[in-house]
């Protein structure tokens, strides 16, 4: 356990509504419908959003990766990550899906994926199809807006709420493609407590359900080390960049989040700052460390014990 898991209960970001058992059994009960399963991940924390439940329902099915939101990661680390992926023996794209770009080559990468059983149909009598897929992905990877992007309009109903899911829809995309989609699935249980952080910074937990504060806190501190210069340049910073808690303070200064009496307000000052992470505002990077690839920096590591405890002091006194 890391010095900032004692600022916030990590274990307690479990959320696993009823709907999202109904979503695991529609895409059990389909799977055998498809040719190729076509996972969605946020490219910038492509280990934390892989829902392990989905890689053991799809077994052995043909499967190509979309790195979504690859506009908001760092492309030296997401070519890494395609590279990783690869050699383990699954195609990897990039994806813009708002933008449209890697989209033509997500297209090719399903089309040759599927061909060994599309060609294997028209070899025992059946007449030519259109490759079939399922989309899957986690809450609020981008699933709507890329499948409205293979479809050339919005289609399906974009919903930037995590947790918000829908029944199943087939999408036919001319002779090429056929995509069904599925409801976002979340896992009943997160054992990997930084991946549950991350998920927390990505928006891909509902902020209602966890601390937000202490969430903040430690995307500041996160930021501080992966992206000091961006967080300089978007709040105009001239401070040495100290801890999650001081960080926040200047920022509610500087953009004028202040109460009666002068206070900062440091609920406004988290919404700032968890808007500019989510839209890419605070720079394009990408929070998990590949596996082959320890992380020596000292992210994630935390303050002191002393800093620790005058955080969790200062948050409860607000």
């Amino acid at each position: 356990m890391t010095d900032h898991d004692n600022i916030i209960d990590i274990p307690s970001l479990q959320w696993y509504p009823g709907h999202m058992r109904k979503a695991e059994r529609l895409v059990k009960e389909n799977l055998k419908l498809v040719d190729v399963v076509v996972e969605l991940l946020d490219a910038r924390i492509p280990m934390s959003s892989a829902n392990p439940i989905l890689r053991e329902i799809i077994g052995g099915k043909p499967r190509v990766i979309v790195l979504n939101k690859a506009d908001l990661a760092d492309e030296t680390a997401t070519r890494a990550w395609v590279k990783h992926f690869a050699e383990q023996g699954v195609t990897a794209v990039p994806v813009d899906a708002v933008k449209g770009r890697g989209v033509k080559e997500l297209v090719q990468a399903i089309a040759k994926c599927a061909k060994p059983k599309t060609d294997k149909l028209v070899q025992h009598g059946a007449k030519a199809r259109a490759a079939r897929c399922m989309i899957l992905g986690i809450p609020n990877v981008g699933k709507s807006s890329l499948i409205n992007r293979l479809s050339g309009g919005a289609k399906t109903k974009v919903e930037n709420r995590p947790g918000v899911t829908r029944a199943k829809q087939w999408i036919r995309l001319g002779a090429q493609l056929e995509l069904l989609d599925m409801p976002g699935i979340l896992w009943p249980k997160f054992e990997d407590q930084q991946a549950a952080l991350h998920l927390a910074f990505t928006g891909a937990i509902n902020d209602n359900v966890y601390d937000v504060s202490s969430v903040v806190l430690l995307l500041l501190d996160t930021l501080r080390i992966k992206s000091p210069s961006d967080l300089k340049e978007r709040y105009r910073l001239d401070e040495e960049l100290t801890s999650g808690l001081e960080l926040l303070e200047i920022i509610g200064r500087n953009r004028g989040c202040l109460r009666a009496g002068g206070k900062i307000d440091y609920e406004k000052a988290e919404q700032i700052v968890l808007t500019d992470f989510r839209s890419g505002r605070l720079g394009r990077v990408i929070l998990d460390v590949l596996p082959s690839a320890p992380d020596t920096s000292e992210c994630g590591k935390g303050n002191s014990e002393n800093d620790d405890k005058r955080n969790r002091e200062r948050i409860s006194s607000r």
